[in-house]
């Protein structure tokens, strides 16, 4: 088997350009090898990487037993658990996916909707005014509210409270990318990085633990949010999920639908505010279909712009830079002849940068997606095939229910110097300083309030 060309950087050496600077060590890449290259990074044998719709469509094709996502993902297992999503393959992985896709339906996205505008203007009210801040933090305050809330199902209170500062502190614990080096993840004590964030994790999970089995013991009738949902499904052999792979799932939502979502919406405002004319034109899309005061969630699932808006931003920012798959028998892809166990990753990042497929592609312009529409092989921030991520419907509606709260209630600007770089923050790609932001005022809720027109020199 011959190998596309590649970095000739040994591993030890590709790791650290992989780890913190991800997406110019991508664009060197792909400068020097079209379309499909060979990276090598500690503990993972040869990959090789493709940015080429035909061969995306290709390994989104390919079944179940020809390739599998859980291989490729096994540097996750420490951090959610051998029974995620993410880890497993073949009958246990669609078994399991059968199991999660129904809370994740559409219909019931109204239902949540409220909800997460509740949370949103909560949080809102206690941003600080007139002085910059970091909005990434209180974005991260926003998804995990509406974690513990809409999917386990959690009100305000003692539990609430507790259970919100015990997985912040393993999510902090865990956002250190060399913990994703299985050379590194040793545990030498409770000082020790690994060791801190053992730790942790093993308090947080006596917490959800003690969740589970409460909420077994006594099902509430009638409650939505997605823990009760999950706790009342049944395979098609009748078997219900046991407390170690709701506890996986668990862990698994609330690490995938916490952190990604923050990030993406801490990109969305990075580029809004640096764009007044497209904020002005969110803004005034709000007040043509409802108004600023009154904010429906089926209004806003429906809004054009706004949707295009977060498209775009992931498009332009996906969090997480590429998707990747084992191969299972030999197969062809790209133009390549590929051996059995071959690991093949899908760069998210340089597919949606490709300028025949995005003309200007390092310019944010949410109407290109206006304009037309791109296929599952040329826009895939979660993943595609049938491992294409169930939280997807999920995460555009809250990236939606978020962003319209803030742009409806707020005022905002970018400092006027500095400059916002990507930086890694474990699996994530987010932007650097915790995206900094101004709050200016707290719009009115009456009549027709328009953005500032003074454009901000914050640098890309």
């Amino acid at each position: 088997m011959t190998l596309p060309p590649g970095p000739p950087l040994p591993p030890a050496l590709a790791i650290t350009p992989w780890l913190f600077r991800p997406f110019p060590f991508l664009d060197a890449c792909a400068r020097r090898y079209p379309d499909a290259f060979t990276i090598r990074l500690p503990a993972i044998p040869s990959a090789v990487v493709f940015y080429q719709p035909d061969a995306v469509k290709e390994l989104f094709s390919a079944g179940p037993d020809d390739v599998h996502a859980g291989k490729a993902n096994a540097v996750l297992r420490p951090f959610l658990g051998d029974n995620s999503l993410l880890l497993l393959d073949g009958a246990e992985h669609l078994r399991q996916r059968k199991l999660l896709l129904p809370p994740f339906h559409g219909e019931r996205m109204s239902s949540y909707g409220e909800r997460m505008l509740e949370i949103t203007e909560a949080s809102l009210a206690r941003w600080p005014e007139g002085r910059t801040f970091p909005v990434h933090e209180k974005l991260q305050e926003i998804t995990f509210d509406v974690i513990l809330r809409v999917v386990f199902g959690i009100e305000e209170g003692g539990l609430f409270d507790r259970m919100r500062a015990g997985f912040r502190d393993v999510l902090m614990a865990g956002m250190n990318p060399w913990l994703l080096l299985p050379a590194v993840q040793r545990d030498l004590g409770p000082w020790s990085p690994w060791g801190r964030f053992v730790r942790l994790l093993a308090q947080a999970d006596e917490l959800l633990y003690g969740e589970i089995r409460r909420r077994r013991a006594a099902p509430a009738a009638g409650k939505d949010d997605i823990l009760s949902m999950l706790l009342q499904a049944r395979d098609e052999e009748g078997k219900p999920l046991s407390d170690v792979e709701l506890r996986d799932e668990l862990v698994t939502l609330l690490v995938a639908g916490h952190e990604t979502t923050a990030t993406s919406l801490s990109w969305a405002l990075r580029w809004i505010l640096a764009s007044p004319a497209l904020e002005a034109r969110l803004v005034r899309e709000l007040e043509d279909n409802g108004g600023l005061e009154s904010l429906e969630p089926d209004r806003i699932m429906k809004l054009p712009l706004l949707d295009a808006t977060v498209r775009e931003v992931l498009r332009l920012q996906p969090v997480v830079p590429m998707v990747g798959r084992v191969l299972q028998r030999p197969m062809r892809l790209g133009g390549w002849d590929l051996d059995r166990d071959t690991p093949v990753l899908l760069s998210i990042y340089l597919v949606q940068r490709r300028p025949d497929l995005y003309p200007d592609p390092t310019r944010f312009d949410p109407d290109r997606f206006l304009r037309g529409k791109f296929s599952p092989s040329e826009w895939f921030p979660f993943g595609g095939g049938i491992r294409r991520c169930i939280g997807m419907a999920f995460a555009l509606f809250e990236m939606k229910m978020v962003l319209a709260s803030v742009l409806a209630r707020t005022v905002m600007r970018l400092p006027r110097f500095g400059r916002v770089r990507e930086v890694r923050r474990s699996i994530t790609v987010a932007p650097s300083g915790g995206m900094p932001v101004i709050l200016e005022a707290r719009r009115k809720r009456q009549g027709r309030v328009t953005s500032p027109a003074s454009a901000s020199t914050l640098s890309p």
